[in-house]
Order: C-alpha cells, then structure tokens, then sequence
C-alpha cells in the first residue's frame, strides 16, 4: 500500500518544512544574537552558531525536530568559562578561547559516545535540574539588567553584582531604560498572546528603526556596532588552553547534551524513530566540532525553537536546513542593517527567555510529592547563586548522586498481607486495616536491587520483624528485587542459617532468572531445599496454609499424648514422640488423623504403633486404649476440641 506521504506532491511535502525554517529562523536568529552578548562575544558568533552546527546536527541527528543553537544555559556557562580564561576581555583571544572551548566540549561528547555513555544525561535528577536552571535563569536576568539600564559594573559573584548594580543605578540612561523596558513589555505581552511567535525578530526591527531614526548611539545608547559582511571564516583552537578549558567544558558538554536529549524526547512523537542517547552524543558533538573552527560558541538544542518548529508541522531536518540558510543570507547582505541595533534590546530578549527558566510552580509540585527532593531543588538553587554556574553543575550532580545514594541505601523492605476475601497481596499499611496476616507466617518483600550498600540495612530491618513476630516461616518475596549482589546473597544466606537455630525456616518467593541463578550458584538454594522455593507469594502462601492446619492438629494431639497418654500406658512405657503419617486428611471435620506413637521400654525405641485422632463431638471418653501387644497399644484418641 502507497503511504500517504508518497501520494502528496512534493510541494506539499516540503511546504511545513519551508514555513518552520522561515519561522524559527525569525525566532532563533535575534535570541543567538543577543547569547552571543551574553558570553561577552560578538552578536556574529551568535549567528555562527546557528550556522555550522545546526546543519551538522540536521545531517546526524535521531530527532526530526529538533533545533540546534546556543540556548540560555550554555551561553552563561560559556561567559563564566571565558571570563576566567581571558580575564581582560581582549576580542581577539576572546575568539580563541571560544573556539578552543566549543572544540572540547564536541570532542568531549563524541568521546562519551565512544565509551556509550549516553546514560550521563540522566545524572541530574529532575528536582536538581529545576534548582540549577532557575539560578541559572536568576544568574543571567541579572548579568543583563545592567545593560537595560545603560550602566556598567565589574562582574565579580551574584550577590556581590546585586550589590554594585543597586549602588550604580543613579548612572542609568533614561533613554537606554526607555527603549529597553519597552521591548520587554513588547515582548511579554506578545509571547503571553501569541507563544513561540516571531516577535524577537519585530523587536529587533523596531529597535534598529528607533535607533537609526533618532541616532540613539549618539546619544549614547550601546549598539551592535560592526558586523563582518561574509560567512565564518576558519578559526583555529590553541592546545595551551585545553587545560585550563576541561573543567568547565566538561560541565557545559553534560549540560548540551541533557538540553539536547530532552527537548528531543520531549517533543518526539510515536511516529517518529526513537531518540537514540549515543547516537545523539555523537550528532551534537560533530556540531558543536564542527562548528568550533568557524567561530561558533558552544551549542545544544533549543527547547523554544524546536516547539516552533513542532507547532508549524515540520516533518524533518530540512526545516533546520532552511534556518541555516538564512543565517547565512544574514551574514551576507543583512549584517549592516544590525549595526544600530541597540544592546538594550537584546538584553530584553535575553530577561524574557531566561524567565522560563524559574518555574515557582515546579517548586511546589515538587515540594507537595516529595519535601526531600525539593530541598535538593534549593540547594541546588542556592549552590548555583553561592557558587557560580559551573560549580553550580557540580552541586547539582554531587547532590542528584547523594539523593540517589540515600534511595538506594535506604530501600523499602515491606511486610506483606492478604486482602481479606481475595488472593490480593499487598504490603501492610494503615490504609488497608482488614488486611489478614497468618499465625506462623512473616512474608517480607524489600525492593529495589540489594548490593553491598544496602545489605546490613535490609539485614537489620528483616532482623527486627522476624524478632517482633516470631514466626515459624519466613517467606522473602524477591518479586521486586531486579539484582543482588554478592555482599547482600552473603547476608541473606548468614541471616538464614541464624534464623534456623532459632526455628524460623526461610522460604524464597518469585525470584527473577537472574537472582535464581545467584541463589544457586552460591548453594542458598540447597539450604533453602527446593521444594521452598516457589513461583510467587501466593504459591508459598496456599503450601503453608496447606501445611498449618495438620501441624496445628499435630502439636495438639502431641501436647496432650505426653501428658495424659503416657499415664495410661502399663509398665516402663512411656511416650517418646509423635510422628505424622498423613498430612492430608483434615479436609473434613471427623476425618481421621493418624499419627505413629513412639514409645520406648527403658533407652530402647520399640515398633512404632499407629493411633488415629478422630473428632467425634459427641463422644464422652477423650482416649480410649486399645490393647494389642505386650510392647505397645493403638488408641484412638477423640476429643470435641481438637484444633481443625
């Protein structure tokens, strides 16, 4: 059958594409641009990246949305970078510097790709991630306030910036303030509106029309200044900056790649193939590669952008292709008309998007589910602002890591019941007080995988149940117990060994493949005997509940045999013990139970006798002796109160 996508004409095919390159292209472009002011570099480099990289990336990528720039988060992790490695702020070694850290960061995530560390992604956890991304997004609308406001402060930490900007705001410049607040309520009532609309590309327009109608720049209002009327030429890393870049080109690389995979995920649909984490390592480390030796700052995909591009239909990266193209048109015949444009306006682009980045509302989500994961958001919200962004990456792992470690340190380990009136079982909780449990019984279920970290405490926590309980069995369900280590197998097996010479047999329940084949290599199964192993909890349930009643039925019966029995026993006989010979005949009342009497003339066990428990309420003589033989006797023991 012929596809609907073959039957369109081609024109239509490639129409979504054409319009979402144009679009996003109008979106992207103004956003790069004022990135580029973010990292100190000139708005040129901004349209760089947009350039270079995204075509890569459109030739290598899994995604067939997904838009690559510079976004909020690397442009001010690139500023933090490259204010430490040029501190004088000096163009030319500015531009180095940049292609050196953008070379190392692709290098570093092609590298990853190699090794298949594509899990990294996953190293921040979401509460972290929304800590880190609302300082960051704190961090820069404070970097570009200044210029909203025409002054100029030295750049130290933030608080010390909140500082010296409320000292300096006396030097503010009306008309820089003016123009500046004006393009941010443009742009906030638009983007409120119409979302993810062209509006930074009106902006700008209105911006260069205000600044070249009224001569702003003599007036003095910073503008773009001259931008290079060509296409990037080729740049060249220095190697004697690669060490002093790693560090933070290794934070910069796992935060491109997180923003990568997750705008990529985030707007995949099932049609589409999957976001394949490796192979995306390898498409956005060519990019940003690439891209470093034509004067691109470090890039990663661009959540706004690629939801333009979603919205509008787009297909494939053709739409990528488009914005790339007209990058370049810009580069070549629109660079002059960027000259008047005023820093002030980029600066409100910059505040608007950055905004997004602090979601309050995420907070509290955060805060209602889990209190523990939403001081990890502040922390790592606060690390970001205490710190400085790079090292703000590193709190937000340490602590993602930490919270993972108190997880997996700490599982649950859960007692199990029944559903009263069903086969339900379900761990025991006061939402379910009706839930039964079984005299004898303890099922205790931990979870998670059980490993050196964890062994002594999911040891001491089944330690203290069992002492509580004093059961006769107890049943480790392992239905939730993916892998176990051989430091938990260890504990398990000393744990068994110790409950045994207490009269607690251990049974095992719903053991993956995986840990059945641990529990028989290092011969717990053998101690443990087949035969008490099962398939799930229920199968171990019903087998003890099967096994109770007769073992009940038993201790009755030998109770009162050692103390009545043996008395009416003639001569030296006395009762040694009893022994069970069915096991199956109390399925109705009055069936009988039949038991072997071991008695014993002096120290010599003599032939076992049979004797019979039968329950004849009506019966008025408990035991009844029946002579056989000069060394033994059959009775037939009847009582109206023997357990059932």
């Amino acid at each position: 059958m012929t596809s609907d996508r073959t039957e369109k004409p081609a024109d239509q095919v490639l129409r979504p594409d054409l319009v979402a390159g144009l679009t996003v292209a109008a979106v992207v472009l103004p956003k790069a641009m004022a990135y580029a002011t973010v990292a100190g570099l000139p708005v040129s480099v901004g349209l760089y990246t947009a350039f270079v990289p995204m075509i890569v990336y459109a030739l290598l990528g899994t995604s067939r949305v997904l838009s690559t720039s510079s976004t909020t988060t690397l442009a001010i992790l690139t500023a933090t970078e490259l204010g430490m490695a040029v501190p004088d702020g000096d163009p030319g070694k500015l531009i180095i510097a940049t292609a050196t850290l953008t070379a190392l960061t692709g290098s570093l995530l092609v590298l990853a790709s190699f090794l298949r560390l594509g899990f990294v992604a996953t190293l921040i956890s979401a509460p972290v991630l929304t800590g880190f991304k609302a300082g960051i997004g704190l961090v820069i609308v404070l970097d570009q306030v200044p210029k909203l406001f025409g002054v100029h402060i030295l750049k130290e930490s933030f608080f010390r910036d909140a500082f010296s900007l409320v000292q300096h705001l006396h030097e503010s410049s009306l008309i820089t303030l003016a123009l500046g607040v004006a393009a941010l309520i443009l742009l906030l009532v638009t983007e409120r509106v119409w979302p993810h609309s062209p509006a930074p590309l009106a902006v700008v327009g209105a911006g260069i029309a205000a600044s070249w109608l009224g001569d702003l720049s003599g007036a003095g209002v910073a503008t773009v200044g001259l931008i290079p009327q060509s296409l990037p030429s080729i740049t060249l890393p220095t190697p004697g900056l690669a060490i002093t870049l790693l560090p933070g080109a290794i934070g910069i690389a796992l935060m491109s790649f997180t923003e990568t995979i997750a705008a990529g995920r985030a707007f995949a649909v099932p049609s589409d193939p999957p976001i394949r984490a490796n192979r995306e390592l390898i498409a956005i480390g060519a990019a940003n590669l690439s891209g470093a030796f034509f004067g691109a700052m470090p890039a990663g995909g661009g959540t706004s952008q690629t939801a333009v591009v979603r919205a509008l239909g787009a297909r494939t990266q053709k739409a990528s292709l488009v914005t790339a193209g007209v990058s370049a048109a810009t580069m070549l015949a629109l660079a002059p008309l960027l000259v008047p444009l005023p820093q002030a306006v980029l600066a409100a682009i910059v505040i608007v998007y950055s905004i997004g980045l602090i979601q309050p509302l995420e907070f509290a989500s955060i805060r209602k589910v889990r209190t523990m994961e939403f001081r990890w958001a502040v922390a790592a919200f606060l690390g970001v602002l205490a710190f400085g962004t790079l090292q703000g990456i590193i709190v937000a792992i340490v602590l993602s890591l930490l919270g993972l470690s108190s997880q997996s340190t700490r599982p649950r380990v859960h007692v199990i019941g029944r559903k009263r009136g069903s086969d339900l079982l379900r761990p025991i909780s006061p939402e379910h007080p009706d839930d039964e449990t079984f005299d004898g019984l303890l099922i205790v279920r931990p979870e998670g995988r059980l490993f050196f970290a964890n062994a002594q405490h999911v040891g001491d926590r089944v330690r203290e149940l069992v002492t509580q309980n004093k059961p006769s069995v107890l049943m480790l369900d392992l239905s939730r117990v993916f892998d176990i280590e051989y430091s938990a197998l260890q504990m398990m097996i000393d744990g068994a060994r110790r409950f045994a010479k207490e009269g607690t047999a251990t049974w095992l329940a719903e053991l993956n493949p995986d840990v059945l084949d641990y529990v028989r290599r290092s011969g717990f199964a053998d101690h443990v005997g087949e035969d008490r192993m099962f398939s799930n909890a229920e199968a171990g349930l019903r087998r003890y509940l099967n096994e109770s009643a007769p073992q009940t039925a038993d201790r009755w019966v030998e109770h009162h045999a050692f103390q009545r029995l043996g008395a009416l026993l003639q001569g030296p006989m006395k009762v040694c013990s009893l022994r069970r010979l069915r096991s199956d005949a109390m399925g109705q009342r009055g069936d009988p139970l039949i038991f072997i009497l071991f008695t014993s003339r002096g120290s010599k066990v003599v032939n076992p006798t049979p004797i019979n428990y039968v329950d004849h309420s009506a019966s008025q003589t408990p035991y009844s002796p029946v002579p056989t033989s000069d060394h033994a006797s059959v009775y037939s023991v009847r009582s109206s109160s023997a357990p059932m």
